[in-house]
């Protein structure tokens, strides 16, 4: 057993092991739209033990994808990406943002998705394409900096900013300024409009999407959008906190991934998430920070997360090719 896990560990290193061109720094990395975010790191070396690297740098490392085949591997939060397809960085209809970030990898129902959005902004919100920010990493597995999700290859952030009318430059991508759709938590921008309702009904209406997440004046802009008698796409339309350039869209598992596990399916009372659900992201409670207890004893940090907290299969793959 010894030996086997030896041998595992020596073959995991040799993958694990490479040189970036540079190390970069910013000011502030965790911010989803900021550049150069993901080369905050120190390189792995050969005589370092895989598993008391923390999972954020084991896997924010890696710079190829595992030779696997295709598989989503764990939750949306915890696991990792096999076999992962990169999005061409500039398409007939879209272009991949924060190149040095390196996280335009998806499954490849991800990025068939996205291909089919930038043809529906296209259409239906007449803009050249679209601006695509984070997706996942080459394999996925959690992030040196942003994210808490983003780690099994089934979500994308998507810029509300049209693509502009020029291939941008890598210099360009990672210095453009989105547009802001929010003024503040409780009121949109003047950029908002009506084609950006109208592209976001019709991704939430993909059976292949499992939820978009928005910042919460957008979902009230949702709602007051919304005509027809079926009205229960809404519901996949989540208010959480600093969606206010972008638009989060998250896939459901793909048919025969079986080691993905699916999120719960949104079911709001009202069968919208307009009523209740939206008037508690516009009440004080979830931007409400409680005052900690002086008297209270400091809690003991959790220990970092390691390749042993993830499920198995990751191990698998951080060891491929």
């Amino acid at each position: 057993m010894h030996s086997v896990k030896s041998k595992f560990i020596a073959a995991a290193m040799i993958v694990a092991h490479f040189t970036l061109s540079s190390a970069w720094a910013q000011t502030d990395p965790a911010r989803e739209d900021s550049p150069l975010g993901s080369f905050i790191t120190h390189k792995i070396t050969p005589g370092e033990n895989i598993f008391k690297i923390t999972a954020r740098r084991l896997f924010g490392t890696q710079i190829k994808p595992a030779a696997l085949p295709a598989a989503a591997i764990g939750t949306y939060a915890l696991g990792c990406l096999a076999g992962a397809n990169q999005l061409p960085i500039t398409g007939d209809s879209w272009q991949v943002m924060r190149l040095s970030r390196n996280r335009n990898w998806g499954t490849p129902q991800l990025v068939r998705l996205i291909e089919k959005i930038a043809e529906q902004a296209k259409a239906t919100a007449g803009w050249n394409g679209l601006l695509v920010g984070d997706m996942a990493q080459p394999r996925g597995g959690p992030m040196l900096s942003g994210h808490a999700s983003h780690q099994i290859g089934l979500d994308a952030d998507i810029w509300w900013t049209p693509m502009p009318d020029h291939v941008m430059s890598a210099k360009e991508r990672e210095t453009y300024v989105p547009l802001e759709m929010v003024k503040d938590r409780t009121t949109l921008s003047e950029h908002w409009s009506e084609n950006r309702a109208k592209l976001l009904q019709e991704v939430a209406q993909n059976p292949d999407v499992a939820r978009i997440f928005v910042h919460p004046p957008i979902k009230a802009a949702m709602c007051k959008f919304a005509t027809g008698a079926d009205k229960t796409w809404l519901a996949k339309i989540r208010p959480y906190f600093g969606h206010t350039f972008h638009f989060h869209v998250r896939m459901k598992c793909p048919e025969g991934m079986s080691a993905c596990k699916n999120q719960w399916t949104p079911k709001p009372e009202d069968g919208t998430g307009c009523g209740k659900e939206l008037a508690y992201w516009f009440s004080d409670a979830p931007w409400r920070h409680p005052k900690p207890n002086p008297n209270a004893p400091k809690p003991k940090p959790a220990p970092p997360l390691t390749l042993a907290g993830l499920p198995a299969q990751c191990r698998a793959v951080i060891a491929a090719p």
